[in-house]
């Protein structure tokens, strides 16, 4: 099936479940209670916390019992994959580098987001790329979930400037009595590309343990995970010119991203990761209208990486990895990075802390939070030793980020007027403080052997206080003005690089500062009880990461800091139209996004001596997104069948770059025009749930100037369709089955990394 099948599959079948739609539109069906009405202990706190920040924005959410029937999750970043225009970029089961792409931002642009738990921030705005600053999903499990909320767009004061994309809530539950679970999973992938043909399993063990006595509630949740990846990296060759070499056998022809001819020599980066979270969670009603709670966890990982070559020394019949060889009328020279990069082990170590005072009243509602993320530690060691003997040990790098974390302080209140609530005000501070501390050093033994000279440092901070306000002013009943603004001043300092190659300092980088305001506005009218128009306008200033600033990397790509960036600024409007009564939701949305000093990575000039090019964060001038999003949920379309799906069009395009002219009128890396999701659960009998789910992305690229012409190459960014099934069978009241197939087409495609092929997943759950 080709991409435009796919999108006039999903499309029509969006188009139908909005006809079907009609006849219960026009149903005289009795509005739903209000939120005040509805009281449940389990999210008594976090209905406290909406009702604060009261988003004037567009919205999507999905319960437990929904991710249950309709996902094969294995990770909390699963629970995301059917919600609209949602991408994360999860490579394997456990994958702590899993970014979150939005409707107008890419894999690339993890700081353009926002995830929560419980009020506790999970994004990693440390840095604003898909490997350190990816969100830390691995802090929730997928059984503690009581709900996730997404909010569309930077519409509300009550949050920072990397709301730009989208705002993820996540809810989890308390528990009002005693309650406990035990669930098993396992995922296994049958790989086949390239030489490479292997079974790869993944296993799950985990459980929650909750009770309540009297004002005391306690929730804990332990998890283990054991899996096997699919190559992440490719090793390849081109063809050069030399007068000895070694004759092998094996590899294969390909195209690389930008068009040339490749030799694919070998599979690189097959991770084995073991983790393990423990989390607790202790909530005291001190009383009926004060909750004091605290959430900590531990999350550990290790993660081995190996190779494998598909090079075979025709002389000795063992595998080549490095050196100058002849290969099927060509000779090409491998480095002994090619395969000695890829082979490493990371250990991580890392605690997060939440404590939270919430207080409710008829009139006036409160919250005081704080967070603490500390790295113990994270050290990865990666060998600089040609294959074979490097697999063994000898020369090789030691990158330590212990030391890196943050903190974070809100305090924040809403005020109604009156019982009608004409006025809803909300305000608050906040406060920030994030600290990188990245070094690399050589070693004599990647394996066991100490750390040696310093090769490589980036460390800074960045700090931000802000204070915002919001009134929801309801001028008649149907219609809401509100109007808000956050000013925010933000400081970088104690800035310092220094590097090898290229050289790079010791340099100790200037201070920078800046103070900022971001006006928001919308405009809401209920047409009739269940039919609103809102118009919301949002103007957000997304300050320099440390990251951005100070981290030098060289691998998987190489880039520098710039410590001279400047703040983003994202203008963004939508105009949303939703429908919606007690059997779901139909909502089309049309938005459009304009930033300038767009924080971008490309490609320039470095400022060393001699000068380099090299690929660092610039200010790009100008890029703009406009689109329209239509998403629609619907229970019981037919007897005892849910639906929900989602198309949205994305035209997001640089518009301006005095830099890289070439990139002008091109799409932003990885925002393709079209995204599509289609879901469908069919409940024959009671207690059984068969589910059938699709995703589709259309063509789009790693590069600003589109230059990457070979999508579905490893580094190339490619169109993507993907079907998948589950089954969720109750064979008792306290036992839970599912079975399941993800990508069960067995659609092969590239997001830079290939992602996995068809994948079988079982899982049981009791509950007691």
């Amino acid at each position: 099936m080709n991409g435009r099948t796919a999108l006039l599959g999903v499309t029509s079948l969006i188009s139908i479940l909005a006809y079907a739609t009609a006849p219960a539109f026009a149903e005289e069906r009795p509005p739903p209670a209000p939120e005040a009405e509805q009281e449940d202990i389990l999210v008594t706190a976090q209905r406290r916390t909406a009702t604060i920040e009261n988003a004037p924005a567009s919205r999507a959410s999905i319960d437990a019992a929904t991710i249950a029937t309709t996902i094969n999750a294995r990770n909390v970043e699963d629970t995301l994959k059917y919600l609209p225009s949602l991408v994360v970029r999860k490579r394997h089961i456990g994958d702590s580098q899993a970014p979150l792409a939005t409707r107008t931002s890419g894999l690339g642009a993890s700081a353009r987001s926002l995830i929560y738990a419980d009020g506790a921030i999970l994004s990693a705005l440390i840095g604003n790329n898909n490997t350190s600053a990816s969100p830390r999903w691995n802090l929730v499990s997928t059984e503690e979930i009581a709900r996730v909320d997404v909010l569309y767009g930077p519409f509300s004061a009550a949050y920072p400037g990397n709301a730009i994309g989208a705002v993820v809530n996540i809810t989890t539950r308390l528990p009002d009595r005693f309650e406990g679970t035990l669930v098993a999973g396992t995922t296994v992938q049958q790989f086949d590309l390239y030489g490479t043909h292997r079974t790869l399993p993944a296993y799950q063990l985990g459980g929650t343990l909750g009770d309540r006595f009297g004002p005391l509630a306690l929730f804990a949740s332990v998890d283990h995970v054991d899996s096997r990846s699919q190559p992440i990296g490719f090793a390849s060759a081109t063809a050069t010119r030399s007068a000895t070499s070694t004759p092998t056998t094996g590899g294969y022809d390909d195209l690389s991203r930008t068009g040339g001819a490749i030799r694919v020599v070998g599979a690189t980066a097959f991770e084995h990761q073991v983790q393990d979270r423990v989390k607790l969670k202790a909530a005291l009603d001190l009383s009926a209208a004060l909750r004091l709670t605290y959430v900590g966890s531990l999350f550990r990982n290790t993660t081995d990486s190996t190779v494998e070559s598909y090079l075979t020394n025709a002389a000795t019949g063992l595998p080549f990895y490095a050196g100058t060889t002849s290969n099927s009328g060509q000779v090409y020279t491998l480095a002994a990075s090619a395969f000695a990069g890829s082979v490493y082990r990371t250990e991580q170590r890392q605690w997060s802390h939440s404590l939270s005072l919430t207080g409710s009243g008829s009139r006036f509602d409160w919250q005081v939070i704080g967070t603490l993320y500390d790295v113990a530690k994270d050290e990865q060691r990666v060998s600089n030793t040609a294959l074979p003997a490097g697999q063994a040990g000898g020369a090789g790098y030691i990158t330590d980020l212990a030391g890196t974390g943050w903190k974070t302080l809100d305090a924040k209140g809403a005020w109604r007027s009156d019982a009608a609530a004409t006025h809803t005000i909300s305000f608050g501070a906040h406060a920030d403080w994030y600290e990188l501390d990245s070094n690399r050093y050589s070693t004599t033994d990647w394996v066991s052997g100490p750390k040696g000279t310093l090769n490589l440092q980036g460390s800074g901070k960045t700090r931000t206080y802000a204070l915002w306000a919001q009134d929801a002013w309801r001028i008649v009943p149907p219609l809401t003005l509100t109007l808000g603004g956050r000013y925010e001043w933000w400081r970088a300092y104690g800035g310092v690089n220094f590097s090898q190659s290229p050289a790079i300092g010791p340099v100790v980088q200037p201070t920078l500062r800046s103070d900022k305001v971001s006006p928001k506005a919308a405009l809401a009218y209920a047409i009739d009880p269940h039919l609103t128009a809102r118009l919301s306008f949002g103007q957000a200033w997304r300050f320099p990461t440390v990251g951005e600033l100070y981290q030098i990397v060289t691998t998987p790509v190489a880039s520098v800091p710039n410590p001279t960036l400047r703040p983003e600024r994202a203008r963004s409007l939508e105009l949303a139209l939703e429908r919606q009564d007690s059997r779901g939701t139909l909502r089309l949305a049309l938005f459009n996004e304009v930033i300038k000093d767009a924080l971008i990575s490309q490609t320039g000039p470095l400022a060393v001596t001699p000068v380099q090019v090299g690929t660092y964060v610039q200010n790009v001038d100008e890029t703009r997104a406009r689109g329209a999003e239509v998403s629609v949920t619907r229970t019981n379309i037919v007897r005892r069948i849910d639906v929900s799906g989602s198309v949205t069009y994305a035209d997001a395009i640089t518009s301006k770059n005095a830099v890289l002219p070439a990139a002008v009128g091109k799409l932003l890396p990885s925002v393709p025009r079209w995204k599509a999701t289609a879901v469908a659960t069919w409940r024959p009998i009671d207690g059984v749930a068969l589910t059938a789910a699709a995703r589709y992305a259309s063509r789009n690229y790693g590069s600003l100037d589109n230059s990457d012409v070979v999508g579905n190459t490893y580094q190339g960014f490619y169109k993507y369709f993907v079907v998948d099934l589950r089954a969720q069978v109750r064979v008792a009241e306290h036992i839970e089955f599912g079975i399941g197939v993800d990508n069960v087409n067995n659609d092969r495609y590239f997001l830079f990394h290939l992602f996995p092929r068809r994948s079988f997943a079982a899982d049981v759950k009791v509950t007691f």
